[in-house]
Parts: structure tokens; C-alpha cells; sequence
């Protein structure tokens, strides 16, 4: 059994590793003096120009396939690059990207939504929470009526990522009451700004925020239907998997970032004449954080190797993510309490991961819906107790 890295993921992780040092990290200064400020950290340009150096890098389009000029990189290689760019509190990603589904679209589509997107010419959101809908899914109410060759939507999305940006949404409506949510009965809809839809800036604990997408007669001609008709929830819930090992994969590097600011600190600090590293409370902090960060590693990556493997993921993503979002709440808290009132400041960039990370355990997938999932798979014999290895 070998744990190590092949050569070329090791060469990529690198690569990757040192372009977020060398291009993003020093921009940290500037970022936390704007947010003091109440300004964008990174504006949108700044973002570009980061993506398009990372881009003569080679560093373009990592899930995105080759034939529309992406690296298509395996699913481990992609954790461990989402590793390094979370070392970093600069809100950056590589550039290239679409969101999975939109490579349903078709040859029509391509050239209008997907190719666009993925060269950063239009930025898109994908819509389908509801004030009623979260967790549940199955709930969602926006509706979409046919009227001749068009469809009509009326009702609101909420907590949209990337929603007060976006100039086209993939909407996830209700086409067919009568089958429901799960029967057939939703649709997904390319939605652009232009067509009425409004957006309204929901403020957060974090920095930036989500928005709520208010649709009130908004007429989308049926050329814009995304996949097929009534395949909306299934392309949905497509949609929130793909980031159920990515997100834990940033986690990571959040937390290992953050645990080394602790040793350091812990190092030099002194109190009654000696480093505060001496205390053995601050190396159990220290002890547990190295544990759990090294465990949430190995069940991250298994969950990347099983996408790899062609297997169902949902099981062992699940595991990565509610173990990984919480592994960096309480990693980033014990590193605050090590910095004592100085981490509480935001001078430093640990309160601001406090409240950036506690988003962690709600989108895409709650951790009691993780929770849910896990057992639900084990009490149906879905899968078997000792994993793979079973």
C-alpha cells in the first residue's frame, strides 16, 4: 500500500504551490488594510489578471476537458491543488472554469453560456436553494409556466453564490407540479440578467455574500432549457456533489496554514520567561490539530481517488466534508485562542478565518445532511462498514 505522491502529481502540487506564494500571498497585506477599509478585498480585475498569469503557468481549466483548452486533471490532482490555493485567504481560483453542468449544454449554448464562461468573458451562478428550500432540495417553488414557446418564472432563489456578479443564472425550476421534484417534474433554465431577474446583496458574518434572486415574469424562450426537460433536480444535485470533496480539499489548506502560524507563534511568544509553547496546554492544541488536519487529509483524498476510480463518491465525499469542515472550525479556533487577543484583531488574518470557515459546515450539504447521508447509506446496506477495504 503506498501513500506517497507520483512524481506528477507532486510536480503539479508544486507548481501550484509556488505560483500561490510567489503571485497571491503577497497580496494578504493589502487585502486584510481594504477589508479594515469595509472594501473589497480583491476586486474582480485583480482576479483576472491573477488567473490569466496562472494561466502561462499551465494553470487553466483543471476540470474543464481538453477540447475546450482545459487540463481535465484527475480528480486527486485537483484536491491537491484546491490544498494549496487554500493556504492563502486571498479569495482567488484558477481560472477556465464552468460549472459541471453546463457541459449539458447544447452546440447553441456552447457558444453563447459555456465557451464565454470558461474564458471569463461572462460569469454565470447556479440557482436552486429557496427561502423554503435549503437542505431540502425537493421543497424548491420557483416556477416556470410555458406560454407558447417561452417559459415564465416567478419566485426567488436564495444564499446564491456568485449571484450579485452573475450575468446569467442556471436556474433549477418547477415545470411539472404534477410529477414532482423528484419524478421529472423540474427543469434547469439559462437565465440571463438581461431577461429580469433582479439581485439583492444578502450581508454575512463573512466577507462579501451570497444574494437572493428575485424573478417576477421573467420570460426565457425554451432554446435555453439546459439538458432535457424535467431533468432540472438531476443536473442539481450533479451540481452540489461535484463540490462535496473540493471544498474540505481548501479546508485543508486553510487549516495547515493557520496550525504553522500557531507553532510559530507558540515558539516565540513568551509569558513568565518562557515560550508559551512550553505549557502543555498549548501542545495538546497543538497535538490535536496536527491529528485531526492528518485524518481529514487521508479522507479527503480517498474520497478524490474514489471520483478517479469511477465509483459513486457520494458516500466517502460525504465523510470528507462533514469531518473536513469541521476539522478547520476547530483547528482556526484553537489557533485564535494560542494568539490570545492578538488573534481576535484584525490584524492578523485568524478572526477572519473564524467567521470565513463556519460557512463550511452549511453550503452544499449541511453536516447534518452529511450526517443523514453517511447513516442513511449504512442502515440501507448501500455500503459496507470498512470502506473500500470491505
Amino acid at each position: 500500500m503506498d501513500f506517497s505522491l507520483d512524481d506528477e502529481q507532486r510536480a503539479i502540487r508544486d507548481t501550484a504551490r509556488a505560483f500561490v506564494t510567489r503571485e497571491v500571498m503577497p497580496l494578504e497585506a493589502e487585502l486584510l488594510r481594504r477589508e479594515r477599509r469595509h472594501e473589497p478585498g480583491i476586486t474582480r480585475d485583480e482576479l483576472r489578471e491573477l488567473q490569466l498569469k496562472a494561466r502561462t503557468f499551465g494553470f487553466w481549466g483543471m476540470d474543464t476537458p481538453e477540447e475546450y483548452g482545459g487540463m481535465a486533471l484527475p480528480a486527486v490532482v485537483q484536491s491537491l491543488i484546491w490544498t494549496e490555493i487554500g493556504r492563502t485567504y486571498v479569495p482567488f481560483r484558477f481560472g477556465g472554469e464552468a460549472d459541471n453542468i453546463l457541459f449539458e449544454a447544447n452546440d447553441a449554448q456552447r457558444a453563447e453560456y459555456l465557451i464565454p464562461t470558461i474564458e471569463g468573458e461572462r460569469i454565470s451562478c447556479f440557482a436552486i436553494t429557496e427561502p423554503g428550500a435549503g437542505s431540502d432540495a425537493a421543497n424548491i417553488r420557483l416556477a416556470a409556466r410555458r406560454d407558447g414557446d417561452d417559459w415564465v418564472l416567478n419566485g426567488e432563489k436564495t444564499f446564491i453564490t456568485n449571484g450579485n456578479d452573475a450575468d446569467f443564472a442556471i436556474v433549477v425550476a418547477v415545470t411539472d407540479p404534477e410529477k414532482g421534484v423528484r419524478g421529472g417534474g423540474t427543469t434547469a433554465f439559462l437565465v440571463d440578467r438581461a431577461m429580469g431577474w433582479r439581485s439583492e446583496f444578502i450581508q454575512t458574518m463573512g466577507e462579501g455574500g451570497p444574494a437572493s434572486l428575485v424573478f417576477s415574469d421573467v420570460r426565457v424562450p425554451s432554446r435555453n432549457i439546459l439538458g432535457e426537460l424535467g431533468r432540472g433536480f438531476e443536473l442539481g444535485m450533479r451540481w452540489i456533489g461535484k463540490g462535496r470533496y473540493l471544498i474540505p480539499s481548501h479546508a485543508l489548506g486553510t487549516a495547515e496554514r493557520a496550525l504553522g502560524m500557531a507553532i510559530e507563534y507558540a515558539n516565540t511568544r513568551e509569558t513568565f520567561g518562557r515560550p508559551i509553547g512550553a505549557n502543555q496546554a498549548i501542545q495538546w492544541m497543538i497535538a490535536d490539530s496536527e491529528t485531526e488536519l492528518e485524518a481529514a487529509r487521508w479522507l479527503v483524498l480517498r474520497a478524490a481517488w474514489t471520483v478517479d476510480q469511477g465509483t459513486d463518491p457520494r458516500h466517502a465525499s460525504s465523510m470528507a466534508k462533514l469531518y473536513g469542515a469541521g476539522m478547520v472550525n476547530r483547528v482556526v479556533d484553537r489557533v485564535l485562542q494560542i494568539h490570545g487577543g492578538m488573534g481576535y484583531t484584525r490584524e492578523l488574518p485568524i478572526e477572519r478565518w473564524y467567521r470565513q470557515v463556519r460557512l463550511l459546515r452549511i453550503y452544499e450539504g449541511t453536516d447534518e445532511m452529511q450526517r443523514l447521508i453517511i447513516s442513511r447509506d449504512l442502515l440501507r446496506g448501500y455500503t459496507k462498514l470498512g470502506g473500500h477495504l470491505a
